[in-house]
């Protein structure tokens, strides 16, 4: 059994110009241990299948409109809200985009990390303190005794997003999701922080759900990818099998755009995917990146693909991924 299985997510959020379904029967799964790729350029629904899965949708404006979120046997979309929250920041952590929103100005980070662990685990204030210069430790964060009593501001960048790692692995969770945890990150930082969700996966046993709009990162760093376009998953397979042989034309198209993902010849410009996503509102009949897509067929802009399942584990959503 898979420790989560997304089945058919549907949400749509009520806007000025009307309904937009920005989840349109979103199916992913991951296994106790592994590390999934959620990639797609920005607007495609990877944060907000994150978010979905998690039941912090803003309603209103958004709602899930179908679906199922299997967690662990359980479907988290029919619990109560008492039970969600045994679930969140427990067994289920999230790391969020940019950790200096994310972290409260007017508390230190211990406080902050402990604050879990005593909601979820019991432990007095004290001992949640020094749970919280653990963790600390744990994200190799420097004389984590004396940095537990300090404020976000007297953190850099890099170092507020470890404290963000920290805090979502306080409780031990069984899934770690990870939503752009690099964003606004230096290259270098960039690449620490990704060995260090690596190399703490690999010790804890946690499994990963990596969002991200990097190729790079996901040939570096997962076992599986699911490839999101416009609210669906257009794509899903073994990270190897789809760097290999991509079936979709928008994830050929990322994995060209992507200097990590390929070998790039010095001198050599990445490719480019020409075309916007489309308005989620006004959609067509037809396959949502056919105005984009140089093998575009009349079919393609009359019906909508299916998802087909060309070998066991790989889906896609093309109706010339045979081609």
């Amino acid at each position: 059994m898979s420790l989560l299985a997304v089945e058919d997510l549907s949400v749509e959020f009520r806007t000025r110009r009307g309904v937009a379904r920005v989840l349109d029967r979103v199916s992913l799964g991951i296994e106790r241990g592994q590390t999934l790729g959620v990639v797609g350029e920005s607007g495609c629904g990877k944060s907000v299948t994150a978010l979905a899965m998690l039941r912090l949708i803003a309603s209103p404006p958004g709602r899930i409109t179908g679906g199922r979120v299997h967690f662990d046997g359980r479907d988290l979309l029919a619990l109560s809200e008492d039970e969600m929250r045994q679930v969140r920041g427990n067994r289920v952590s999230m790391i969020f985009q940019e950790p200096m929103t994310s972290l409260n100005p007017a508390y230190t980070v211990g406080d902050q990390i402990a604050e879990s662990v005593r909601l979820h685990q019991g432990l007095t204030r004290r001992e949640a303190i020094e749970r919280a210069a653990q963790m600390l430790d744990a994200v190799s964060i420097p004389d984590p005794a004396r940095r537990v009593h300090e404020y976000p501001h007297q953190f850099s960048g890099g170092m507020r997003q470890r404290v963000m790692i920290a805090m979502a692995l306080a409780c031990q969770p069984d899934l770690l999701v990870a939503d752009e945890p690099t964003t606004a990150l230096d290259v270098t930082v960039q690449a620490q922080i990704f060995d260090l969700i690596s190399e703490l996966r690999e010790k804890t046993g946690t499994a990963v759900m990596l969002i991200t709009h990097d190729m790079g990162a996901v040939a570096e760093m997962t076992d599986r990818v699911a490839v999101m376009y416009a609210g669906h998953v257009v794509e899903s397979a073994a990270v190897a099998d789809v760097l290999r042989e991509p079936l979709h034309p928008y994830t050929r198209g990322l994995i060209a755009c992507a200097p990590g993902a390929r070998t790039v010849a010095p001198g050599q410009l990445l490719d480019e995917i020409p075309g916007t996503v489309p308005s989620l509102v006004e959609r067509g009949a037809g396959c949502l990146f056919a105005e984009r897509c140089a093998h575009v067929q009349p079919r393609c802009r009359a019906e909508l693909p299916p998802h087909s399942e060309p070998a066991p584990g790989r889906t896609v959503m093309c109706w010339l991924h045979t081609q």
